[in-house]
């Protein structure tokens, strides 16, 4: 029989505790909530207080409902008072020895049935749960910030937390309008594991320089469409506590790739701290604000830039290939004001472009993005061939064939006998080295990366990359045309992934090596990331759209550029492409498709 909830305890009333104490009193259980020091409890009042005014301001309570919701707290300093508790959660700072205390504690002074719930997100349960002469009654809930609002709920079961107490604390999350999932005692669980070890690699790329903290935020909310980038998150987060998550999981697993980046650890040190303390990685106009002003002295210096570099004159621009990618890019080029030469190997490929690329602009015109005038100017400023010679008059030739490396050296090698000496040629590769490319020709300075991102007439997105023998007016002539096609590029070196492929993909193999040792499902593993973290899409949902294919060829480029072994491909992952099941493409791949 279901034990019945009717009163709940709160140990801890920052942030998440006091969100935890509203939703509960929210859902009309009784709340005691109880912080030891006095100043800290009435901060916590004040949080409930304000986050349900702004409720009541909203229409989604009334002034009514919100006194009654009130009413149901009890704010106390006196852990004795939540001997009456049913369940009691533990929402205290991420400190193993206090929580460790505090459930010594509890297990003196609640019943022999309350269950006992720790909120922590990356300790140990176990360890917790033993601080206790009976470990069975203890589960870990972890409740995302801001707990009114997030509907993900991580229970986590040791290995001897008992049944029915797993099914107290899944049954008080589905009570809350929350959506839980069950998970065993493993360092991060599944939202932590998967997020913070790609906010630890934006963190080592900010640390080397590899691009500057605007660019990697700007790669990852354009190019993923993530709701926020890595270092925004890391500052909202609290440095101190992304820290300690790390140093958490990393002390459980080894794994170098939770290892704390040493910039992360001196920023910690200097009390930079995020958002809360009004510097981190950004300034903050004040502490506890969101709002960045330009910073006195910057935490990692930029990459150098291109500023009062000469670009190079660009009106003309050739596009060779004539598959998705190629097509977007020379309408995007074409709507830009650009006369566009698109060469692709038959006169019928290119007609089937100029007629996808007329299709486009007609879908733009229907729904108001585009005037009729501004559609006929640029099929206007379109023309194909199917001889790459006629790209010899090109201020700028921007090559989107097949992602094969020899493919694509010989075409450099046939650009740099055709095009002008003073032409820029740009290779739109997603993972291939641009080095390679520009060393098939006579003239590496004159090649640069520019990988736009597909669909390349929505996505705002280019990542701009100059190897170690691009020109600088090469690369500031890459980037104004970019800013020219109403694009936003980051600029970033010659590395295998550039900056979004080098971030996304290790968190997907990561998903998938968290699926293979059956920790969680995919479904589960989704859930997590798109109501945990806010992401748009779940690892595997992506990975299916992306094509596993793909995917493996990514990761391995990844894992034979750094030899990292937490980037080695997992073998389910080359598994099931060698099955031939690549994702929705293929009608099969983590999931089936119709």
């Amino acid at each position: 029989m279901p034990r019945e909830i009717t009163t709940l305890g709160v140990i801890g009333l920052g942030t998440m505790g006091a969100g935890i104490a509203e939703v509960v009193a929210r859902n009309g259980l009784a709340v005691v909530a109880v912080e030891a020091d006095p100043a800290l409890a009435e901060a916590g009042r004040a949080h409930v207080q304000q986050s349900t005014s702004r409720a009541v301001a909203r229409g989604k309570l009334t002034e009514a409902e919100q006194q009654g919701l009130l009413d149901r707290i009890t704010f106390t300093a006196a852990l004795e008072d939540v001997a009456p508790a049913d369940i009691v959660i533990e929402a205290v700072p991420e400190n193993l020895d206090l929580k460790r205390e505090i459930f010594g504690k509890l297990d003196s002074i609640c019943a022999p049935d309350a269950v006992l719930a720790t909120n922590t997100s990356s300790l140990s349960v176990t360890e917790i749960s033993v601080a206790t002469h009976d470990p069975r009654r203890v589960v870990g809930m972890h409740f995302f910030n801001p707990a009114p609002v997030q509907r993900f709920v991580e229970v986590v079961r040791t290995v001897v937390t008992e049944p029915d107490v797993v099914g107290v604390a899944v049954g008080l999350a589905q009570r809350l309008g929350k959506t839980p999932v069950v998970v065993g005692d493993k360092a991060g669980f599944i939202a932590n594991a998967l997020l913070f070890g790609y906010l630890n690699h934006a963190v080592q790329m900010c640390e080397q320089h590899y691009a500057t903290r605007e660019d990697l935020d700007a790669a990852m909310t354009l190019g993923c469409g993530l709701p926020m980038g890595p270092l925004a998150l890391m500052d909202l987060i609290g440095l101190d506590t992304a820290y300690e998550i790390l140093d958490t999981m990393y002390k459980q697993g080894r794994d170098r790739l939770h290892a704390p980046a040493p910039l992360l650890k001196q920023l910690v040190a200097a009390g930079l701290l995020g958002r809360k303390t009004g510097r981190g990685f950004y300034t903050y106009a004040e502490p506890g604000s969101s709002t960045v002003v330009p910073d006195v002295v910057p935490p990692a210096a930029p990459l150098s830039g291109t500023g009062g570099v000469q670009v190079r004159d660009v009106r003309a621009v050739g596009v060779v290939g004539s598959g998705t990618m190629a097509t977007g890019i020379a309408e995007v080029f074409a709507k830009a004001g650009y006369d566009v030469l698109l060469v692709a190997r038959s006169p019928e490929k290119v007609a089937a472009v100029r007629e996808r690329i007329g299709r486009s602009l007609e879908k733009a015109v229907q729904r108001g993005k585009l005037t009729d005038a501004a559609r006929d100017a640029a099929l206007a400023r379109f023309r194909g061939t199917a001889r790459l010679e006629d790209l010899a008059d090109a201020d700028l030739v921007v090559e989107a064939v097949i992602e094969e490396l020899g493919v694509k050296r010989a075409l450099f090698e046939n650009l740099d006998e055709i095009c002008r000496p003073d032409a820029v040629l740009a290779t739109t590769t997603s993972s291939l080295p641009v080095i390679d490319c520009a060393a098939a020709t006579r003239r590496p300075a004159d090649v640069v990366g520019m990988h736009f991102f597909n669909p390349a007439p929505i996505m705002k997105l280019v990542e701009v990359i100059d190897t170690v023998a691009t020109a600088p007016d090469v690369v500031a002539t890459a980037l104004s045309v970019c800013d020219r096609l109403g694009k936003h590029p980051v600029r970033c070196a010659d590395r295998a992934g550039f900056i979004v492929n080098a971030l996304l993909f290790p968190y997907l193999n990561d998903a998938v090596r968290m699926l293979s040792e059956n920790y969680a499902s995919a479904d589960d593993i989704d859930m997590a990331m798109k109501a945990g973290c806010g992401y748009p899409m779940g690892p595997f949902e992506l990975l299916d759209v992306v094509g596993l294919d793909v995917a493996l060829a990514i990761q391995r480029s990844l894992y034979l550029e750094f030899r990292e072994p937490g980037y080695a491909p997992t073998p389910l992952l080359e598994q099931l492409v060698t099955a031939g099941y690549l994702g929705r493409k293929a009608g099969r791949g983590f999931r089936r498709y119709m």
